[in-house]
């Protein structure tokens, strides 16, 4: 079986590597809502980013990895993680204020905002299919979110700072892939990421109770699995054609929303949904097309 996986085009893994993580930052998305009933949101990213802390530093013990935690690209880790702590405060404030179909709506402009960011950092090319998946992608957004027609709730707009966040994110992440460990790039995320958590969240602190963690469980677990997945998509293939395969989320948690906690149903997602798959599966059909037999 990882015979056949590994004889399958880059391009092609790296999406099955990015739809692992898309399950995985589903799962995240319905534990966070779970727990901001009675926590406060530097709370939950604390606890997310210490187990998760724990779980790689028993990894690295385990197999002796520990080798394999360091850096000479220390800076780079700053970077990378202070844009994506800001990102992550911004989805889990998100999650919090609007429907969950809604949130991942507007984090799907962070595509635009890689691909521009991939172009002027990494030399990445803007050829005609990514541009047409960045247009229709761009389209797909503005028919979900009908600026002009409904009213923008002030939680969509710091949404949108968020993707800004996680595109910068990713950027970096692509940089670190060429030089760090998957095991370093997590190991450096959680512990930079958990006194940037821990010391606001003190002054709310609530106890977490034995039905949270199933919850907590979910969070951090998901968020390790989650970004090993994307870290390993990034080693195979390029940033703006891995990152689209998360548009595959929206019909997902639009569903998800509307079982669990009774939200609209609201046809226009996936309208914008449909456009948005459209401009995906062209830029990847076309970018299949190019790897060699």
């Amino acid at each position: 079986m990882n015979s056949r996986i590994g004889s399958l085009p880059p391009a092609l893994r790296g999406t099955l590597w990015m739809s692992g993580a898309v399950l995985s930052f589903s799962a995240m998305a319905i534990a966070v809502r779970q727990l901001l009933t009675h926590m406060e949101v530097f709370q939950i990213l604390f606890l997310r980013t210490f187990i998760a802390l724990l779980v790689v530093l028993a990894v690295a013990a385990a197999y002796g990895w520990f080798a394999r935690l360091r850096t000479r690209r220390i800076g780079i880790h700053f970077l990378r993680n202070f844009t994506h702590f800001g990102g992550q405060y911004c989805w889990v404030y998100a999650i919090g204020a609007l429907p969950l179909a809604t949130v991942f709506a507007i984090e799907f402009t962070m595509p635009v905002w890689v691909a521009l960011l991939a172009w002027w950092f990494l030399g990445e090319r803007l050829n005609g299919p990514r541009l047409v998946m960045l247009a229709l992608g761009l389209t797909g957004v503005l028919v979900i979110l009908k600026p002009g027609v409904d009213v923008i709730h002030p939680a969509a707009l710091v949404m949108l700072l968020g993707a800004l966040c996680y595109a910068a994110n990713l950027i970096t992440t692509k940089t670190l892939t060429g030089t760090d460990s998957v095991l370093a790039i997590l190991f450096w995320m959680n512990l930079i990421q958990t006194p940037l958590a821990l010391i606001p969240a003190l002054p709310q602190w609530s106890a977490p109770t034995l039905a949270d963690t199933p919850w907590i469980a979910a969070l951090a677990g998901g968020s390790l699995f989650a970004h090993f997945c994307m870290t390993r998509a990034f080693k195979l293939a390029d940033a703006t054609v891995v990152v689209p395969i998360d548009f595959m989320r929206l019909p997902l948690i639009a569903v998800v929303g509307a079982l669990a906690y009774g939200e609209k149903l609201d046809p226009w997602v996936f309208v914008g949904a449909a456009i948005i798959f459209m401009g995906t599966y062209y830029s990847l059909s076309r970018e299949a097309r190019r790897v060699p037999a």
